[in-house]
C-alpha cells in the first residue's frame, strides 16, 4: 500500500521536484554571473569617479595657482621682493593647502633640476598640473619635513613580488605650475602625497557616501607609488592604516607593468575585496603607481548567499505543501486501501477479530475487502480450536520439563563428582608411583651415605662434616616431601575424617607441594600469619584448596609476581573462625567474570584445565561449614579469603 502511495507520488511530483530544481539552478547561476558582473561595474564606476576627483584635484590646483601669478597682489609682492615676497609666497601656500610654493627663474634658479624640468613637463605651454616622482635628496632641498613626510618603511605583504629595499623614500608630488610667456619664470604649487591622508579620505566620502559615520567602512581607496601604499584608508589592524603595504605581484604585473586596468576579486592586506586599480602615469607619461578603489566582498557575499537560502527554501515550501494537497486529491482512492491495510496490521498483531466491516464499493477494492471479511472468519475458528489443543498440549510439556530438569541436574552433580573422584584417583596413582621410584634412590643415597662415613678417617670426617650433613638434610627434605606428597594424593583413605588443621601448617604443606612450580615462574612469596584458632576440617582437603589457589595465582602473574599468603583470626556473623587469604598481582579478573568463576566447567584459560577447580574447592570448604570469597581489581591482582569456624564452634 504504502508503496502504490508512494510511486503515485513520485509520478505526480517528479516533474516538480526535477525540472524546477534545474531551472532554479541555471536562473541561480546565471543570476550570480550577473551579479558578480554588477559587483564589478560598480567598481568600475567607483574608480572612473576617483580619476574624475583626481584630474579635478589637479585642475583647481593649476587653476588657483595661474590665479595667483596673474593677480594684482603677487605682482606688489614680487616687486617688493626680499624676504616680504617670500612670507607672501608661504601665506598663500598655507591658503591653498599646497606643501610648498617655489618661484624659480631661469637666470638665477635655486631649484633642484628634476623639479625644474618636471614643472616645465606639466606646463604645457604656460598653466598645468600633473604628478612627479621627488627623490629623497629633492625633497630635503625643497624641505626636510617633506622627506620625513615621504619616509615610508614596508610592510611584507603576502603575494607582494620580492624587492630588496625596505623603506619607501621616494615621494609622489602633484605638480601645478604657471610659466610666463617667454618660458623663464615658473611658480610651482606642490602637494605631496605620501601620507596626505585628508585628500585620500575626501576622495573616499566622495565615493562611498554610506560609510560616512561608520567605524566599519566596506569601501576603501588608496595610492600607490610604484606598488607601494603611501596613502590609504584601508586598515592594517582597527586604528592603523595599512601605509608602506604593498599590492599583490598579479596586480602590479598587469597595471604596472601592461598598463591595464585591474577589475575582479582581490585579497586587499587582510580580507577579500571586489577591487579596481588603474595606472597612474607622472608629467613625461611614465607608470608611477596606482590608483584603487574597493569595498567588501563579504556583506555582497552574505547577500548573495542568503538570497540563495532563500530561494531555496521557497522551493522546499513549495514540495512541502504539494505533498499534502496531492494526498488528499488521492484521499478518495487511497482510504479503502489503507482500511484494508490497516485491518491486515491488526490481524497480524494478533487481533483476529478485526474486521474492515461495510464496505460500500461495489467495485474490486470491495470485493476484496468482503473476501478478507470471511478469511479472518475462517482463521479465528481454526485458532480458537488449535487454542484449545495447545492449552492441553503445554501442562503436559511443562510436566516433563521439569522431570527433565530435575534429572539433568542430578546428572550434572554426578559428572562433578565423577570428574573430581577420576581426577583424584589418577593423580593419587601416579603420585605413589612416583613416591615409590623416589624413594628407592634416597635409600641408597642414605646406605651409602653412611658406608662413606665409617669409611672415612676421624680427620676426613671432621673436614668433609659440612657436605655430608648437607646431603644428608636434603635426603630427609626428599622423604618428608614425599611423605606429604602421599598424604595428599590418598583421599580414599581420610576423606571422612576430619580433625583439627591448623591454618599455618596447612599453608606451609601446600607451599612444599607447589614450591617446584613457584621456583619455576620466578614467584616471590610473602607470608603474614597471626595466632589463630585451628579449624575442622579433612586435612587433604584444604590442602587441595590452597594448592588450586596457588596454582591459580601462579598462573594469573605469568612468570613475575609476588604471592602473598596470610592467616589469623576472623570472625563471620557472629561465629568465630580462622581465614586464610591468598593473593597475587596479577591481571585481575574482570567484574563481568567474578560472579562465574565458581561455576563448574568455567574457565578463561581456553584449551587449558577443565573448569572444575574453583568450584571443586568450594564444594569441599563448603561441607565443612566454611566459605570461599573472593575480590578483584582489574591490573591490579586477586585475592581469595577461605574461611572455616574454629574447630570447638563445629559439630
Amino acid at each position: 500500500m504504502r508503496s502504490v502511495r508512494l510511486r503515485l507520488l513520485l509520478l505526480a511530483l517528479l516533474p516538480l521536484v526535477v525540472l524546477l530544481p534545474l531551472l532554479l539552478g541555471v536562473t541561480m547561476v546565471r543570476w550570480i554571473d550577473k551579479y558578480d558582473q554588477l559587483l564589478l561595474a560598480k567598481v568600475a564606476s567607483d574608480l572612473r569617479v576617483a580619476e574624475q576627483y583626481f584630474g579635478r584635484i589637479e585642475a583647481t590646483q593649476a587653476a588657483e595657482v595661474a590665479a595667483l601669478v596673474q593677480s594684482v597682489r603677487f605682482a606688489k609682492a614680487q616687486a617688493v621682493g626680499g624676504e616680504h615676497f617670500k612670507r607672501f609666497l608661504a601665506k598663500e601656500q598655507s591658503k591653498m593647502g599646497l606643501d610648498f610654493l617655489l618661484f624659480d627663474q631661469s637666470d638665477e634658479s635655486t631649484m633642484p633640476t628634476s623639479l625644474r624640468n618636471a614643472a616645465i613637463a606639466a606646463s604645457r605651454g604656460t598653466t598645468g598640473a600633473g604628478l612627479a616622482v621627488l627623490s629623497a635628496q629633492d625633497l630635503t632641498n625643497i624641505s626636510p619635513d617633506l622627506a620625513k613626510q615621504a619616509s615610508l618603511p614596508l610592510v611584507q605583504t603576502e603575494a607582494a613580488r620580492s624587492i630588496e629595499r625596505s623603506v619607501e623614500t621616494r615621494g609622489m608630488v602633484l605638480l601645478a605650475t604657471y610659466r610666463d610667456a617667454v618660458g623663464q619664470d615658473l611658480l610651482i604649487g606642490g602637494l605631496l602625497l605620501n601620507r596626505n591622508l585628508s585628500v585620500i579620505d575626501r576622495m573616499n566620502a566622495l565615493i562611498y557616501r554610506e560609510d560616512a559615520g561608520h567605524e566599519t567602512r566596506t569601501g576603501t581607496t588608496t595610492l600607490f607609488l610604484d606598488d607601494v601604499r603611501i596613502s590609504t584608508n584601508v586598515r592594517l589592524f582597527s586604528e592603523t592604516r595599512a601605509l608602506g603595504t604593498r599590492v599583490s605581484e598579479v596586480v602590479w604585473r598587469q597595471v604596472m607593468g601592461e598598463g591595464h586596468p585591474w577589475l575582479d576579486r582581490a585579497f586587499v592586506v587582510n580580507d577579500w575585496y571586489i577591487s579596481g586599480y588603474v595606472p597612474l602615469s607622472d608629467v613625461t607619461g611614465q607608470r608611477i603607481g596606482m590608483l584603487y578603489t574597493g569595498f567588501l566582498e563579504e556583506p555582497y557575499k552574505m547577500q548573495r548567499n542568503a538570497t540563495i537560502v532563500t530561494l531555496v527554501l521557497a522551493f522546499i515550501a513549495v514540495i512541502g505543501l504539494s505533498v499534502p494537497i496531492f494526498l488528499r486529491l488521492a484521499q478518495g482512492v487511497f482510504a479503502p486501501l489503507e482500511k484494508i491495510t490497516a485491518t491486515m496490521e491488526r490481524a497480524e498483531q494478533g487481533a483476529l477479530n478485526a474486521r474492515i466491516g461495510v464496505v460500500e464499493a461495489k467495485d474490486e477494492i470491495g470485493a476484496v475487502a468482503r473476501h478478507l471479511d470471511r478469511l479472518l472468519d475462517q482463521i479465528q475458528d481454526r485458532d480458537e480450536a488449535l487454542r484449545d489443543y495447545a492449552e492441553n498440549l503445554n501442562d503436559l510439556v511443562e510436566k516433563r520439563t521439569e522431570q527433565l530438569s530435575e534429572a539433568n541436574r542430578k546428572l550434572e552433580e554426578t559428572y562433578a563428582q565423577l570428574v573430581m573422584s577420576e581426577k583424584l584417583a589418577s593423580i593419587g596413582e601416579i603420585t605413589a608411583g612416583v613416591a615409590h621410584e623416589i624413594n628407592n634412590p634416597v635409600a641408597v643415597i642414605q646406605g651409602n651415605l653412611e658406608i662413606l662415613r665409617a669409611s672415612l678417617s676421624p680427620q676426613d670426617q671432621t673436614a668433609l662434616k659440612t657436605e655430608l650433613d648437607l646431603i644428608d638434610d636434603q635426603t630427609h627434605r626428599i622423604n618428608i616431601i614425599v611423605g606429604k606428597l602421599l598424604n595428599f594424593t590418598r583421599p580414599g583413605e581420610m576423606s571422612d575424617i576430619a580433625t583439627l588443621v591448623d591454618p599455618q601448617s596447612a599453608v606451609e604443606d601446600a607451599l612444599v607441594l607447589v614450591s617446584a612450580d613457584l621456583r619455576k615462574h620466578g614467584i616471590q612469596v610473602t607470608q603474614c600469619h597471626a595466632p589463630a584458632p585451628s579449624v575442622r576440617i579433612v586435612e587433604t582437603e584444604l590442602q587441595q584448596v590452597l594448592v588450586n589457589l596457588i596454582i591459580n595465582a601462579t598462573q594469573a602473574m605469568n612468570d613475575t609476581g609476588t604471592l602473598s599468603i596470610s592467616t589469623g583470626p576472623a570472625d563471620r556473623d557472629g561465629v568465630a573462625g580462622s581465614q586464610i587469604s591468598v593473593s597475587d598481582t596479577g591481571k585481575g579478573i574482570a567484574p563481568e567474570k567474578l560472579d562465574k568463576i565458581f561455576d563448574p566447567f568455567f574457565t578463561s584459560r581456553h584449551a587449558e584445565g577443565t573448569g572444575l577447580g574453583l568450584s571443586i574447592s568450594q564444594t569441599l570448604i563448603t561441607r565443612a561449614g566454611g566459605l570461599i570469597t573472593v575480590e578483584s581489581h582489574e591490573g591490579r591482582g586477586t585475592t581469595f579469603f577461605v574461611w572455616c569456624p574454629a574447630g570447638d564452634n563445629s559439630s
